[in-house]
């Protein structure tokens, strides 16, 4: 029988792997190119593209990448899915006339799920 630990260490390993597509996927989906989808993740171009190309991903990365696979997912209930790209990189006197992606690299992205709350119980902020 396994242990507790191997048993999880062995899952982390499965889903890492499996997370593989992923990255390039979330990336079509979301219509950006590498460096502004790294901007959005936090992760280096140069990781993206190793992911991308078959490279393990990290934990930390496929952590990363199923927070922004949820945020694209409930961002694209609120608004357009192909305008996100360009409602990422756009001044939002929302957030101060900061950019989202600002907001987001800056560790902030509370900001932008509490928005999202907001829009879709159609409460004014």
């Amino acid at each position: 029988m396994l242990g507790k630990n191997t048993q999880q260490k062995a899952k982390t390993a499965k889903a890492v792997k499996a997370a593989v597509p992923l990255v390039a996927a979330l990336r079509e989906k979301m219509r950006m190119p590498r460096k502004v989808f790294s901007r959005l993740t936090g992760f280096s171009e140069r990781a993206i593209a190793d992911w991308e190309s078959g490279k393990t991903i990290s934990e930390p990365g496929l952590r990363r990448m199923r927070e922004i696979e949820r945020f694209q997912q409930r961002l694209a209930e609120v608004i357009r899915a192909e305008t996100i790209p360009e409602w990422l990189e756009k001044p939002n006197s929302a957030f101060g006339d900061l950019k989202p992606l600002e907001v987001i690299e800056r560790g902030e992205i509370d900001r932008l799920w509490n928005m999202i709350f907001y829009l879709e119980s159609g409460v004014a902020s």
